[in-house]
């Protein structure tokens, strides 16, 4: 971990420093572990830089890339003029170790898992009001869970520090098995539950109660201990579905009553905290101005034309003019195009983040975590599982009937299996859930295989290569990253890379 190496340096440094007297005066002039964490405001400092990291990912191409584009959801438009190779290797399935965009979710999540860590080795012992010691440490728990969920999801067991890196032989630990990672999820997504206030007592953006135990019924989902899963989602409670689904993502109704956990993103400030990701989402034109809702203006190749939704996507949809989440998520695009020999028509685009901002590639949209709508999903997912089909109906439903949709004519629990699962890829389109999705109820190879030999019969699809889609149970998870695995020798690589 990139982090692990920084704080390496520090320690052999002042290692060897330590024989000069005037190197033991703490400078007073700069923020260093000895003067830092004294007071509340430093703490609020603390805890506002464990958050972001999320900023950086979700701006990100691994979040979108993994999440997204490895599925049968999206992938991205072949540029003759300008490739970029490492995303196009994870939508085909032909990446290696010594890919940047998945190492790059890699050091992200572990660089928040350092800072995380750092505020825990000293909270307990810091003067501060109970309460307010509670909410950031509370925060910072589930951070590091939902960090740690990340990583065991994407590349299995990895090393599980929980306590700042001082020397060597704590910054470079071998890999913990999935299930010892799992472990401390469960443990910190709990205490974190417990510590954190619900979402009416709480700053807006924060993690609250709610957002913890969402956590902890999305891991306890993923194990299939269902009884549990469904005994967290219970506790998700302040929360309500809109009434209409387009402005759940709407800049101007940022934390809504549906929002359970939001990256927050602010353009028009100095500190570089607004986002960009809806430009990556649009293909390549001369005129984003109808697509972007942003002001004309030049854009490098390389910034757009991914995660494009597929055919396979769009069919998927019972009705484009009955289910409201078509219109609100899909627009297509009809003109030119700066690709060489190519113009657009009736090419569909992600239109569901894209709102007016004022400034090029700089956006004030949020990136959506976790949603009241998922909670209902995931609750109809444990019910059916464990036998309760009336219970499973009925969460099911409700998310259709806000999208404008009947009731589903799924009865009994395979059927209901089957819908549920094609209910969360239109209602979580794009929000970076189907590869895991896919991943976790077992469906993964198959219809990845399936799709792939879809590709590979339309010679439209040229770019593709014999390895394309060729998936088996190595690709499942992602590599750890190839500079991990040269710097510490105790880390083994997945097989398959």
């Amino acid at each position: 971990m990139r982090i692990k190496t920084i704080l390496l340096f520090v320690a052999i440094s002042a290692a060897l420093g330590a024989c000069s007297d005037f190197l033991d005066i703490a400078p007073k002039n700069a923020v260093v572990p000895s003067n830092f964490f004294q007071s509340e405001a430093d703490f609020v400092q603390a805890v506002n830089g464990a958050y972001a990291p999320l900023q950086s990912m979700y701006n990100n191409s691994s979040s979108w890339a993994m999440g997204e584009m490895r599925s049968d959801n999206t992938h991205f438009f072949y540029n003759n003029d300008f490739r970029s190779p490492m995303p196009e290797e994870i939508d085909e399935f032909v990446n290696g170790a010594e890919n940047t965009v998945t190492a790059d979710r890699y050091y992200i999540n572990f660089d928040m898992i350092a800072r995380a860590n750092k505020i825990l080795s000293v909270i307990d012992d810091a003067n501060l009001d109970k309460a307010k010691s509670d909410n950031f440490k509370g925060q910072v728990l589930f951070l590091r869970a939902l960090a740690y969920f990340d990583l065991v999801r994407y590349y299995g067991g990895v090393p599980l520090p929980l306590t700042p890196a001082t020397d060597l032989g704590s910054a470079t630990l071998p890999r913990s098995t999935a299930e010892e990672v799992y472990t401390q999820i469960i443990a910190d997504a709990t205490e974190a539950a417990a510590l954190l206030p619900v979402r009416a007592n709480q700053e807006a953006g924060r993690a609250t109660s709610g957002a913890a135990w969402m956590l902890l019924g999305d891991v306890h989902l993923t194990r299939k201990n269902w009884a549990e899963a469904e005994t967290a989602l219970l506790k998700v409670t302040g929360y309500t579905l809109l009434g209409d689904y387009a402005a759940v993502f709407s800049p101007s109704n940022k934390n809504n009553q549906e929002s359970v956990f939001e990256v927050q993103y602010l353009q028009g400030t100095s500190l570089n905290l607004s986002s960009s990701f809806p430009y990556a989402f649009v293909p390549l034109t001369p005129d984003y101005t109808k697509l972007t809702l942003g002001p004309v203006g030049s854009q490098s190749a390389s910034g757009s034309g991914w995660n494009i939704p597929t055919d396979d996507l769009l069919a998927s949809y019972e009705s484009r003019t009955a289910d409201k989440r078509f219109s609100a998520s899909i627009g297509f695009l009809t003109g030119p195009s700066t690709v060489s020999d190519t113009s657009y028509v009736n090419l569909p685009y992600i239109k569901k983040y894209q709102y007016p901002h004022s400034v090029f590639n700089q956006t004030n949209t949020n990136f959506p975590v976790y949603r009241y709508a998922e909670t209902l999903l995931m609750l109809a997912e444990a019910a059916n599982e464990q036998g309760k089909l009336a219970d499973a109906q009925r969460y099911l439903n409700q998310v259709r009937t806000r999208a404008g949709l009947g009731d589903s004519p799924a009865k009994d629990q395979t059927a209901l299996r089957a819908a549920i699962l094609k209910e969360r890829r239109v209602e979580l389109a794009f929000e970076n859930k189907r590869w895991l999705d896919l991943v976790r109820t077992g469906n993964a190879i198959s219809v990845m295989n399936a799709y792939g030999a879809k590709l590979k019969a339309n010679p439209a699809y040229f770019y593709l290569t014999p390895a394309s889609y060729t998936l088996t149970e190595d690709d499942l998870l992602f590599p750890i990253p190839f500079l991990e695995i040269q710097v510490n020798p105790d880390l083994k690589q997945n097989p398959g890379y």
